[in-house]
């Protein structure tokens, strides 16, 4: 292990020096380089390279709870530590607000079983309201930007009897099946302290945003699992002018996750 960490780290040198050479990155950006390359990395996963504190790693809580969902098969053989934690974090926030908790985009469920066992939702009193097609993306949803870019459709295979057992035993979890927006009015809950997009597409996100804004509590989190990758860049536009509208803003996270924190009312 250690020997193959070091050769990624000399292919990487090679790479950041072409980079510097041919003017791509700045002397300064290539300094930094080395800095970092001084220090130890603390985190390597999903293009994202710190060497800042990342102690959550090691809570048996976050461990736990990143298991379960793993165990779904919902990131195939990926890693996604930090945009898991990033969930953990939103959701959590929601746990002492009023209103259920909403996830658009589940497919087989990861996220959203990591959540569950992260804020301890059967005991909270609330209901997590899943809807998905669970069986991919529709592609009359798609932007002609996004057919452009090669959205791709035909990677989730269909999953609901298989997303049905993983929450079979959580009476607080609703299975919603069908096209979003379609299917929104589905969801009763008068408040919602929780929102999670993922469906991969700019237009069912943005729908289901403008549907869930007024149920939101005010301080609640909509987590953009998309709204900073390479790729997806239809979504972040229109989140982009979705925040512009309502006077707030993305935050952008290096996961490539976007954070909305629907303001407070004025007093």
């Amino acid at each position: 292990m250690v020997i193959k960490n070091m050769l990624r780290i000399k292919d990487m040198t090679r790479f950041m020096k072409r980079l510097s050479r041919y003017g791509f990155i700045t002397r300064a950006d290539y300094e930094e380089f080395w800095a970092m390359k001084a220090s130890k990395f603390t985190f390597r996963e999903e293009g994202l390279w710190t060497t800042k504190n990342v102690d959550f790693l090691e809570d048996p809580k976050f461990q736990r709870a990143y298991e379960l969902g793993k165990a779904t098969g919902s990131w195939w053989k990926r890693r996604l530590r930090y945009r898991a934690y990033v969930a953990c974090w939103a959701a959590s926030q929601g746990a002492a607000m009023d209103g259920d908790f909403v996830e658009c985009g589940t497919n087989l469920g990861g996220i959203a079983r990591m959540i569950i066992d992260y804020v301890d939702l059967p005991n909270l009193g609330k209901r997590f309201w899943l809807l998905d097609t669970y069986e991919g993306l529709v592609d009359e949803l798609l932007t002609d930007e996004e057919k452009a870019v090669g959205k791709p459709q035909g990677v989730y295979a269909p999953c609901y009897e298989t997303v049905v057992k993983t929450f079979q035993d959580f009476p607080c979890v609703r299975l919603v099946k069908g096209v979003v927006p379609d299917t929104l009015p589905e969801v009763t809950a008068d408040k919602v302290a929780f929102l999670s997009l993922d469906m991969n597409c700019v237009t069912p996100e943005v729908q289901a945003a403008e549907y869930f804004w007024d149920r939101l509590t005010p301080g609640a989190v909509i987590l953009l699992d998309d709204y900073g990758w390479v790729g997806f860049e239809e979504q972040k536009k229109g989140f982009d002018e979705f925040t512009r509208k309502r006077n707030c803003q993305v935050l952008t996270m290096p996961t490539g996750q976007g954070l909305i924190i629907k303001p407070m009312p004025h007093s």
